[in-house]
């Protein structure tokens, strides 16, 4: 008997690999929407018996769709209906110039993606740094009477994050309810997690997709990379800061970073809340509802806005999408400022289209990156996008952080992605679209600002690259998808 076992092991082998990578590159074929993707799993799957089987089970399976479906299989529906505050185009021409009409595809093209409703009556404030930004969240965090949300990806554990931990405390003494979610990885950032602290002062806190890969891994996959903070379902605040002393620029910190936060407040705020609510019942399965979280909304400004989320689940492409779309409509400038530049063949495409139709289009990046194999990607992409007519900028140090788009100086989208495929297809972002000619035209004085002093780059330039640099480059953009 075990000498026909051992006759028939290579058999048994053999055909236990043919049945996985059968079911394994049937599942590929039929889940992974890019044709890449999907070509590169089966190879896999067949070049390396077993082993690539196993690998697309742990790696390629996307189980966030699988588990949000499962929290509604339960009955845990994480928001309640959405109250009656759709604004029609018509509201929305109100509040701009007769020549921004041409906006209102883009309008119908991301209430299409994103399903959710433009809302009128919103104040947006731009706070630059955390010498801005901290005091203003700090202080709404200091008054709040009913209820705090608190998202981020990085809470640091570290002089701005004791602050913030010691007024999240002080809120839940007082009676506040308090939630704060953390990215599993974001929280490895510091070495003593922040964690720990906030769970010691009593302060009810969970990690987003907790994962056993190790500390501080920059480009691991499947990240909450959303920044929101709701105050008593009222005033909330978002944008691309995390919690960390280094954005605080006035303290002259190690490891400088400038970015942009922004204040909002009005009907936008409860999208902001309801984003966190599917965050926090997906990760703790704890349904957030009623006034504590989602209070009667009132309209307090002139900003017409809708939130973008975007992810690897149901929310898949929501923002590449509105990039999309928002390069097509735009007929006269498109600005953008990002820290990470790698879009894809179609959105430099769409960027080469619109500069060719006579679109001014500028892009902003720092001219030193805190990750310089993704600046190496980046600059290996250049040409192609400098060939055409678009124009690329480099702003000198401290590194900037900040992600703004602007449209014809009435369109703006502000939030926490990145144009790369990490924030576009891997991480779970959350950005805002506001219709309205006053904050497009202080975000583009904003750009001025950064403008000054900063090295434009040439496709001259770029071709002198020597030889070994070109190959370094080029090389980095082949892990492009990875980083």
């Amino acid at each position: 008997m075990l000498d026909t076992l051992e006759t028939l092991r290579p058999f048994l082998v053999a055909a236990l690999s043919g049945v996985l990578a059968v079911f394994a590159s049937g599942h590929a074929i039929l889940h992974k929407r890019d044709t890449r993707a999907a070509v590169a799993w089966v190879g896999l799957i067949w070049l390396v018996p077993v082993l690539g089987s196993v690998l697309y089970a742990l790696l390629g399976i996307n189980r966030i769709h699988r588990r949000a479906s499962d929290l509604r299989k339960l009955g845990l529906e994480t928001r309640p209906a959405l109250r009656d505050t759709f604004t029609d185009w018509q509201i929305v021409a109100e509040e701009l110039s007769p020549s921004r009409g041409h906006l209102e595809t883009l309008s119908r093209i991301v209430g299409r993606v994103t399903g959710r409703a433009l809302v009128a009556g919103n104040r947006i404030v731009p706070l630059v740094n955390g010498d801005e930004a901290y005091p203003a969240m700090l202080e709404a965090i200091d008054g709040a009477t009913t209820s705090i949300a608190l998202s981020t990806y990085i809470f640091d554990h570290d002089e701005v994050g004791g602050v913030f931990a010691q007024a999240l405390g002080k809120a839940v003494a007082g009676g506040v309810e308090v939630r704060v979610l953390i990215d599993a990885v974001g929280a490895r950032y510091s070495l003593a997690s922040m964690v720990g602290e906030l769970r010691r002062i009593g302060v009810p806190v969970a990690r987003y997709m907790r994962t056993l890969l190790p500390w501080r891994i920059p480009f691991a996959n499947l990240r909450n990379h959303r920044k929101i903070l709701v105050v008593d379902g009222a005033i909330g605040f978002t944008g691309g800061m995390n919690i960390r002393v280094g954005h605080v620029l006035g303290e002259q910190p190690k490891r400088p970073i400038q970015d942009l936060h922004f204040r909002v407040e009005g009907p936008l705020v409860e999208q902001l809340v309801q984003m966190f609510a599917d965050d926090w019942a997906f990760t703790t399965k704890e349904v957030l509802q009623g006034e504590d979280w989602y209070p009667p909304v009132h309209k307090v400004g002139p900003v017409v806005a809708r939130g973008i989320s975007d992810g690897p689940g149901e929310d898949l492409d929501k923002l590449r999408m509105t990039l999309h779309g928002a390069i097509v409509a735009a007929r006269s400038k498109i600005t953008i400022v990002t820290p990470y530049f790698l879009p894809d063949r179609e959105l430099i495409g769409a960027l080469n289209i619109a500069s060719m139709r006579g679109v001014q289009v500028r892009i902003v990046l720092p001219s030193v990156n805190n990750h310089p194999v993704v600046a190496w990607a980046s600059t290996a992409l250049h040409w192609q996008l400098l060939q055409r007519g678009c124009r690329i900028f480099l702003t000198k140090p401290p590194f900037d952080h900040t992600k703004l788009m602007m449209v014809d100086d009435a369109w703006t989208l502000v939030g926490s992605a990145n144009w790369d495929p990490r924030s576009l297809r891997l991480n779970f972002e959350f950005n805002i679209e506001c219709y309205d000619e006053q904050l497009a035209a202080d975000m583009e004085r904003l750009t001025e600002q950064k403008l000054r002093g900063a090295q434009e780059v040439f496709k001259v330039t770029v071709d002198s690259r020597s030889l070994p640099v070109q190959l370094r480059d080029g090389i980095a953009r082949l892990f492009s998808p990875y980083i």
